[in-house]
Protein backbone atom coordinates (compact mmCIF):
# COMPACT_ATOMS: atom_id res chain seq x y z
CA UNK A 1 0.00 0.00 0.00
CA UNK A 2 1.23 3.50 -0.84
CA UNK A 3 1.72 5.90 2.05
CA UNK A 4 1.09 9.48 0.99
CA UNK A 5 2.17 12.86 2.25
CA UNK A 6 -0.73 15.06 1.29
CA UNK A 7 -0.16 18.74 0.74
CA UNK A 8 -3.34 20.80 1.13
CA UNK A 9 -4.05 22.77 -2.01
CA UNK A 10 -6.17 25.82 -2.70
CA UNK A 11 -9.83 24.78 -2.24
CA UNK A 12 -11.80 24.28 -5.42
CA UNK A 13 -15.37 23.26 -6.20
CA UNK A 14 -15.87 19.50 -6.04
CA UNK A 15 -16.77 17.63 -9.19
CA UNK A 16 -20.17 16.03 -8.64
CA UNK A 17 -20.35 13.89 -11.80
CA UNK A 18 -18.66 10.49 -11.45
CA UNK A 19 -18.24 10.31 -15.25
CA UNK A 20 -16.52 13.69 -15.46
CA UNK A 21 -14.36 12.85 -12.47
CA UNK A 22 -13.22 9.62 -14.16
CA UNK A 23 -12.34 11.43 -17.39
CA UNK A 24 -10.26 13.96 -15.46
CA UNK A 25 -8.62 11.20 -13.41
CA UNK A 26 -7.64 9.40 -16.62
CA UNK A 27 -6.12 12.57 -18.09
CA UNK A 28 -4.22 13.24 -14.85
CA UNK A 29 -2.88 9.67 -14.73
CA UNK A 30 -1.73 9.67 -18.35
CA UNK A 31 -0.17 13.10 -17.96
CA UNK A 32 1.83 12.00 -14.95
CA UNK A 33 2.72 8.41 -15.95
CA UNK A 34 2.61 8.25 -19.75
CA UNK A 35 1.28 5.13 -21.49
CA UNK A 36 -0.77 2.87 -19.17
CA UNK A 37 -2.71 -0.35 -19.52
CA UNK A 38 -6.33 -0.55 -18.41
CA UNK A 39 -5.25 -2.39 -15.24
CA UNK A 40 -2.68 0.29 -14.45
CA UNK A 41 -5.26 3.01 -15.07
CA UNK A 42 -7.64 1.23 -12.70
CA UNK A 43 -4.97 1.21 -9.97
CA UNK A 44 -4.05 4.85 -10.60
CA UNK A 45 -7.60 6.21 -10.67
CA UNK A 46 -9.45 3.79 -8.40
CA UNK A 47 -12.10 3.34 -11.08
CA UNK A 48 -13.47 -0.07 -12.05
CA UNK A 49 -12.21 -1.55 -15.33
CA UNK A 50 -15.76 -1.66 -16.68
CA UNK A 51 -16.13 2.08 -16.04
CA UNK A 52 -12.74 2.82 -17.56
CA UNK A 53 -13.58 0.75 -20.64
CA UNK A 54 -16.65 2.91 -21.33
CA UNK A 55 -14.86 6.18 -20.54
CA UNK A 56 -11.75 5.31 -22.56
CA UNK A 57 -13.80 4.18 -25.55
CA UNK A 58 -15.44 7.61 -25.72
CA UNK A 59 -12.12 9.42 -25.16
CA UNK A 60 -10.51 7.35 -27.93
CA UNK A 61 -13.37 8.17 -30.29
CA UNK A 62 -12.99 11.89 -29.56
CA UNK A 63 -9.19 11.88 -29.82
CA UNK A 64 -8.42 12.77 -26.20
CA UNK A 65 -6.43 9.56 -25.76
CA UNK A 66 -4.72 7.18 -28.20
CA UNK A 67 -4.07 3.42 -28.04
CA UNK A 68 -0.88 1.56 -28.86
CA UNK A 69 -2.16 -1.23 -31.09
CA UNK A 70 0.78 -3.44 -30.16
CA UNK A 71 0.45 -3.32 -26.37
CA UNK A 72 -3.09 -2.03 -25.89
CA UNK A 73 -1.80 0.69 -23.58
CA UNK A 74 -3.30 4.17 -23.86
CA UNK A 75 -1.76 7.62 -23.66
CA UNK A 76 -2.70 11.23 -24.26
CA UNK A 77 -4.10 11.71 -27.76
CA UNK A 78 -3.82 14.38 -30.46
CA UNK A 79 -6.70 16.44 -29.16
CA UNK A 80 -4.98 16.78 -25.78
CA UNK A 81 -1.82 17.88 -27.58
CA UNK A 82 -3.66 20.55 -29.59
CA UNK A 83 -5.31 21.87 -26.45
CA UNK A 84 -1.92 22.05 -24.74
CA UNK A 85 -0.55 24.28 -27.50
CA UNK A 86 -2.72 27.10 -26.18
CA UNK A 87 -0.93 26.86 -22.82
CA UNK A 88 2.21 29.05 -22.55
CA UNK A 89 3.79 26.34 -20.37
CA UNK A 90 3.10 23.60 -22.93
CA UNK A 91 6.60 23.57 -24.48
CA UNK A 92 8.18 23.45 -21.02
CA UNK A 93 5.83 20.68 -19.91
CA UNK A 94 6.62 18.62 -23.01
CA UNK A 95 10.37 19.01 -22.51
CA UNK A 96 10.03 18.37 -18.80
CA UNK A 97 9.13 14.72 -19.13
CA UNK A 98 12.36 13.60 -20.80
CA UNK A 99 14.49 15.63 -18.38
CA UNK A 100 12.54 14.67 -15.26
CA UNK A 101 12.52 11.00 -16.22
CA UNK A 102 16.32 11.01 -15.95
CA UNK A 103 16.18 12.84 -12.64
CA UNK A 104 13.72 10.32 -11.23
CA UNK A 105 15.75 7.43 -12.62
CA UNK A 106 18.86 8.76 -10.90
CA UNK A 107 17.41 9.97 -7.59
CA UNK A 108 13.96 8.28 -7.52
CA UNK A 109 12.10 11.23 -6.02
CA UNK A 110 8.96 12.96 -7.30
CA UNK A 111 9.91 15.78 -9.66
CA UNK A 112 7.52 18.55 -10.74
CA UNK A 113 7.36 21.55 -13.05
CA UNK A 114 5.66 24.55 -11.43
CA UNK A 115 4.62 27.99 -12.65
CA UNK A 116 3.39 31.05 -10.78
CA UNK A 117 -0.34 31.66 -11.21
CA UNK A 118 -1.44 34.66 -9.19
CA UNK A 119 -0.49 33.91 -5.59
CA UNK A 120 -0.19 30.17 -6.18
CA UNK A 121 2.39 27.65 -7.25
CA UNK A 122 0.58 25.74 -10.01
CA UNK A 123 1.82 22.22 -10.78
CA UNK A 124 1.76 21.76 -14.56
CA UNK A 125 3.70 18.48 -14.95
CA UNK A 126 5.19 15.78 -12.74
CA UNK A 127 6.83 12.37 -12.65
CA UNK A 128 6.49 10.35 -9.46
CA UNK A 129 8.94 8.26 -7.50
CA UNK A 130 8.45 4.52 -7.20
CA UNK A 131 8.85 4.73 -3.40
CA UNK A 132 5.73 3.78 -1.44
CA UNK A 133 6.05 6.87 0.78
CA UNK A 134 5.66 9.89 -1.46
CA UNK A 135 3.83 13.16 -1.97
CA UNK A 136 0.57 12.82 -3.87
CA UNK A 137 -0.20 15.95 -5.88
CA UNK A 138 -2.01 15.90 -9.21
CA UNK A 139 -1.24 18.11 -12.17
CA UNK A 140 -3.32 21.25 -11.64
CA UNK A 141 -2.80 21.26 -7.87
CA UNK A 142 -1.99 24.56 -6.22
CA UNK A 143 -0.04 25.61 -3.15
CA UNK A 144 0.53 29.09 -1.70
CA UNK A 145 3.62 30.39 -3.49
CA UNK A 146 5.10 31.96 -0.34
CA UNK A 147 5.14 28.54 1.37
CA UNK A 148 6.36 26.29 -1.46
CA UNK A 149 10.00 25.93 -2.52
CA UNK A 150 8.93 26.44 -6.14
CA UNK A 151 6.89 29.52 -5.28
CA UNK A 152 9.80 31.03 -3.37
CA UNK A 153 12.00 30.62 -6.43
CA UNK A 154 9.39 32.36 -8.58
CA UNK A 155 8.68 35.15 -6.09
CA UNK A 156 12.41 35.73 -5.60
CA UNK A 157 12.66 36.68 -9.27
CA UNK A 158 10.13 39.51 -8.85
CA UNK A 159 10.90 43.04 -7.64
CA UNK A 160 10.43 43.47 -3.91
CA UNK A 161 7.74 46.10 -4.43
CA UNK A 162 5.80 43.69 -6.64
CA UNK A 163 5.91 40.96 -3.97
CA UNK A 164 4.69 43.47 -1.37
CA UNK A 165 1.84 44.50 -3.64
CA UNK A 166 0.81 40.91 -4.35
CA UNK A 167 0.85 39.72 -0.75
CA UNK A 168 -0.09 42.88 1.16
CA UNK A 169 -3.50 41.52 2.16
CA UNK A 170 -2.51 37.85 2.44
CA UNK A 171 -2.35 35.99 5.73
CA UNK A 172 1.04 34.28 5.56
CA UNK A 173 0.11 30.99 7.19
CA UNK A 174 1.49 27.85 5.55
CA UNK A 175 -0.72 24.83 4.74
CA UNK A 176 0.75 23.12 7.83
CA UNK A 177 -0.17 26.03 10.09
CA UNK A 178 3.14 27.87 10.50
CA UNK A 179 2.64 31.62 10.59
CA UNK A 180 5.36 33.72 9.02
CA UNK A 181 6.42 36.90 10.79
CA UNK A 182 4.81 39.01 8.09
CA UNK A 183 6.42 40.17 4.87
CA UNK A 184 9.68 40.80 6.72
CA UNK A 185 10.26 37.07 7.23
CA UNK A 186 9.18 36.29 3.69
CA UNK A 187 11.68 38.78 2.30
CA UNK A 188 14.43 37.17 4.37
CA UNK A 189 13.46 33.80 2.87
CA UNK A 190 13.47 35.25 -0.65
CA UNK A 191 16.82 36.96 -0.09
CA UNK A 192 18.29 33.64 1.03
CA UNK A 193 16.74 31.98 -2.04
CA UNK A 194 18.40 34.52 -4.35
CA UNK A 195 21.70 34.14 -2.52
CA UNK A 196 21.77 30.35 -2.84
CA UNK A 197 20.15 30.17 -6.26
CA UNK A 198 17.50 27.68 -5.19
CA UNK A 199 14.41 27.54 -2.97
CA UNK A 200 13.68 25.17 -0.14
CA UNK A 201 10.98 24.33 2.38
CA UNK A 202 10.71 21.80 5.17
CA UNK A 203 7.32 20.96 6.67
CA UNK A 204 5.73 24.12 5.25
CA UNK A 205 3.53 22.44 2.61
CA UNK A 206 3.19 19.00 4.23
CA UNK A 207 4.54 17.64 7.48
CA UNK A 208 7.54 15.41 6.87
CA UNK A 209 8.18 16.81 3.39
CA UNK A 210 11.40 18.45 2.21
CA UNK A 211 11.30 20.25 -1.15
CA UNK A 212 14.00 21.95 -3.21
CA UNK A 213 13.39 23.99 -6.36
CA UNK A 214 15.55 25.71 -8.96
CA UNK A 215 14.61 28.41 -11.50
CA UNK A 216 14.03 27.75 -15.19
CA UNK A 217 15.22 30.88 -16.95
CA UNK A 218 17.63 33.76 -16.27
CA UNK A 219 17.23 36.55 -13.68
CA UNK A 220 14.19 38.66 -14.39
CA UNK A 221 12.77 36.09 -16.81
CA UNK A 222 12.27 32.97 -14.71
CA UNK A 223 9.42 31.13 -16.41
CA UNK A 224 8.99 28.15 -14.09
CA UNK A 225 10.55 26.17 -11.27
CA UNK A 226 11.78 22.59 -11.28
CA UNK A 227 11.22 21.01 -7.88
CA UNK A 228 11.87 17.70 -6.12
CA UNK A 229 9.67 16.60 -3.24
CA UNK A 230 11.31 14.22 -0.77
CA UNK A 231 10.01 12.80 2.52
CA UNK A 232 12.33 14.21 5.18
CA UNK A 233 13.22 10.69 6.30
CA UNK A 234 14.96 10.14 2.95
CA UNK A 235 16.69 13.55 2.81
CA UNK A 236 20.10 14.38 4.26
CA UNK A 237 22.41 17.31 3.63
CA UNK A 238 24.69 14.98 1.68
CA UNK A 239 21.84 13.80 -0.53
CA UNK A 240 20.68 17.36 -1.14
CA UNK A 241 24.20 18.26 -2.26
CA UNK A 242 24.10 15.35 -4.71
CA UNK A 243 20.71 16.30 -6.14
CA UNK A 244 21.19 20.05 -6.60
CA UNK A 245 23.73 19.94 -9.46
CA UNK A 246 21.44 17.61 -11.40
CA UNK A 247 18.48 19.92 -10.75
CA UNK A 248 20.41 22.90 -12.06
CA UNK A 249 21.56 20.96 -15.11
CA UNK A 250 18.00 19.85 -15.89
CA UNK A 251 16.70 23.41 -15.51
CA UNK A 252 19.38 24.71 -17.90
CA UNK A 253 18.17 22.22 -20.48
CA UNK A 254 14.57 23.38 -20.12
CA UNK A 255 15.31 27.11 -20.22
CA UNK A 256 15.51 27.40 -24.05
CA UNK A 257 11.96 26.06 -24.23
CA UNK A 258 10.86 29.11 -22.24
CA UNK A 259 12.35 31.31 -25.00
CA UNK A 260 14.89 32.62 -22.53
CA UNK A 261 18.52 33.62 -23.25
CA UNK A 262 21.28 31.95 -21.22
CA UNK A 263 22.36 33.59 -17.96
CA UNK A 264 25.79 33.79 -16.39
CA UNK A 265 27.17 30.43 -15.31
CA UNK A 266 26.92 29.61 -11.61
CA UNK A 267 29.77 28.01 -9.69
CA UNK A 268 27.37 25.40 -8.29
CA UNK A 269 26.65 24.02 -11.77
CA UNK A 270 28.38 20.73 -12.58
CA UNK A 271 28.60 18.63 -15.70
CA UNK A 272 25.70 16.21 -15.94
CA UNK A 273 24.11 13.92 -18.53
CA UNK A 274 20.59 15.05 -17.64
CA UNK A 275 20.35 17.64 -20.41
CA UNK A 276 18.01 17.25 -23.35
CA UNK A 277 20.51 18.88 -25.67
CA UNK A 278 24.02 19.55 -24.36
CA UNK A 279 24.42 22.38 -26.86
CA UNK A 280 21.48 24.22 -25.36
CA UNK A 281 22.16 23.44 -21.71
CA UNK A 282 21.95 27.03 -20.51
CA UNK A 283 19.37 29.26 -18.97
CA UNK A 284 18.94 28.39 -15.30
CA UNK A 285 20.71 28.27 -12.02
CA UNK A 286 20.43 31.87 -10.91
CA UNK A 287 17.75 34.09 -9.49
CA UNK A 288 17.47 37.83 -9.89
CA UNK A 289 18.88 39.94 -7.10
CA UNK A 290 16.52 42.17 -5.18
CA UNK A 291 15.51 45.17 -7.24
Amino acid sequence: MTTTLTAPSTPSPRVRSAGIATVLDVLDALDGRGMLSLSELSRETGAAKSTLHRVCSMMLERGWIARDEGTGAVGLGPRSAWLARANPAAALANGFHSVAARLVQRHNETTCLVVLDGLDSLFVAKIETTHLVRLMLTVGSRLPAFAAASGRVLLADLPTARVDEMLADTELVTPTGRRLDGLAELHRILARTRERGYGENLDDTALGLHCMAVPVGPPGRVAAALTVCVPSGRMTSERAAEMLPDLFSAARSLAPLADAPPPLTRELDHTSDLSVDPASAAGAGSIARER
